[in-house]
């Protein structure tokens, strides 16, 4: 495969971040805010649950609009949002997991979709793409870099793309070699005030083999440095790696341990240092965020395990079923060290988090935690894929929205391709806040994965050659008036 040339990657990101931060004239503020409304043919697929009816809900676009010589693909998951370089438009970047693929939209003022085009195709995406995190100058030191992670594989890497560069080559990988070979979910760059001077970059490894999954620091003592850094694993002070050993409400001393040569490691080599390293073998680690606001903030970061079935390597139920929130507090003084905690445990039936169906995507503001489910189908399902409000100041838990399927409405069949789609069986991609670029207070973009809603014209929209069948709808709502 074709990577990105170490040097020339950190010359264009540490380029970018240069000169973003000298000449602010290439990223002016907008002349005027959004008046956004629904662009798509396609409803929000949701239904507002009690105490949220005041949200403001829009479809900004699905796979049945149709843009020139482009189509949104399906599965939507990871995105990135931010103002184009004239400041009176706007770029997102969005995964279509199951495509293997990466959509650039182009937005007007309005947020109105006027272009689209595949950054990357199925054949340079290689893997699953799931959720993602764009960096910025302004808020990481370095980029603007769109970070699409690549799962399903121990042998994946995530791809670093330049939201703000031409797609030439959407066929041609551009994975980060120094951020190593994982199954990842996501990978977050922390906030440039958590550690001054420091490139920070979390990932959470997406795997329930023998190992499970892992939650892993690439720490670099040179901003936008994503070539020369360490790689470390998460473990337990005491060296115990049974993740639900981990008491809910108990706080336990954790430390990063240092993967030795972790760029000249293959991932199943990776794999093999789990057990030597004492990591915890977390039951799918899926998407992680940091807390906004202040760098004491910056440093506490929020990841979501989404369990896994109660058989195999977890018969004997030494990592969550249900799924898990867990809240870590780096050290002030030295990222190496914390304190991780367990916030919420889906597999206590009488607790806050007693209706947990394995929570995946996640979005933490200054004041709350958003956690979207992804149900593991185990057969047990009582609902549909609830996006849940944790209040961090009171540890208060409220269902936001349902997945509304749409089986009794006119339109049921098309939703519900075979069959009535039975509870559980779509999930949410990633919830992002796009408020400070569209300086529209409390608006954020959802992304929709209706896994039944199928359609012929769908089939390998992205024109990679590796998933030409791939016939999944999606979409992404902007949801106004959720509170940060």
């Amino acid at each position: 495969m074709n990577l990105i040339k170490p040097t020339n990657l950190f010359f264009l990101t540490s380029l970018a971040a240069a000169l973003t931060a000298c000449d602010k004239k290439d990223h002016p503020s907008p002349s005027t805010k959004p008046e956004i409304k629904s662009y798509s043919a396609t409803p929000a697929l949701l239904k507002k649950l009690t105490g949220f009816e005041n949200l403001e809900l829009y479809t900004l676009i699905s796979s049945e609009d149709s843009l020139p010589n482009y189509r949104f693909g399906g599965s939507a998951d990871g995105s990135g949002f931010l103002r184009a370089k004239d400041g009176e438009g706007y770029i997102m970047m969005v995964n279509n997991e199951d495509n293997y693929s990466v959509s650039k939209l182009y937005l007007d003022k309005n947020l109105k979709p006027i272009k689209g085009e595949y950054a990357l195709n199925s054949d340079g995406g290689q893997w699953r793409l799931c959720s993602g995190t764009l960096a910025t100058p302004d808020v990481n030191g370095f980029g603007p870099l769109y970070f699409s992670a690549g799962e399903s594989s121990v042998e994946a890497q995530t791809h670093g793309i330049d939201p703000y560069q031409s797609v030439a080559t959407p066929n041609t990988s551009k994975g980060l070699t120094g951020l190593g070979r994982w199954s990842a979910e996501n990978s977050v760059p922390l906030h440039k005030n958590a550690y001054t001077g420091k490139s920070i970059i979390i990932t959470g490894e997406d795997a329930s083999d023998a190992t499970g999954g892992q939650l892993v620091m690439y720490l670099s003592n040179v901003i936008g440095d994503l070539e020369n850094g360490s790689q470390y694993m998460l473990k337990r002070s005491d060296n115990n790696q049974k993740e639900t050993d981990i008491v809910a409400g108990t706080a336990y001393d954790v430390e990063f341990v240092k993967i030795e040569n972790h760029k000249t490691l293959t991932g199943a080599q990776i794999q093999a240092l789990v057990d030597p390293l004492k990591a915890i073998k977390f039951g799918r680690v899926e998407d992680l965020d940091y807390r906004k606001g202040n760098a004491a903030n910056y440093r506490e970061i929020y990841f979501n395990v989404t369990g896994q079935e109660a058989s195999g390597v977890n018969a004997d139920h030494s990592r969550t079923v249900y799924g898990r929130v867990y809240r870590l507090v780096l050290d002030p003084s030295n990222p190496l060290k914390g304190k991780l905690t367990c916030i919420l445990d889906g597999d206590d039936d009488k607790g806050p988090a007693k209706d947990f169906q394995n929570p995946d995507n996640v979005c933490v503001t200054t004041n709350y935690v958003y956690i979207q489910e992804d149900s593991n189908t185990y057969g047990t399902e009582d609902h549909d894929a609830y996006v849940y409000q944790y209040d961090i100041a009171t540890g208060a838990l409220k269902k936001v929205f349902e997945l509304d399927h749409r089986r009794n409405a006119a339109d049921a069949s098309k939703y519900n391709v075979g069959g009535m789609s039975v509870k559980g069986s779509w999930e949410y991609g990633a919830l992002i806040d796009i408020s400070d670029a569209t300086g529209l207070a409390n608006t954020f973009a959802l992304s929709v994965q209706p896994h039944t809603w199928r359609d012929a014209k769908f089939a390998g929209v992205d024109g990679g050659s590796k998933r030409k069948s791939e016939d999944q709808g999606s979409e992404i709502v902007i949801i106004k008036g959720l509170p940060r």
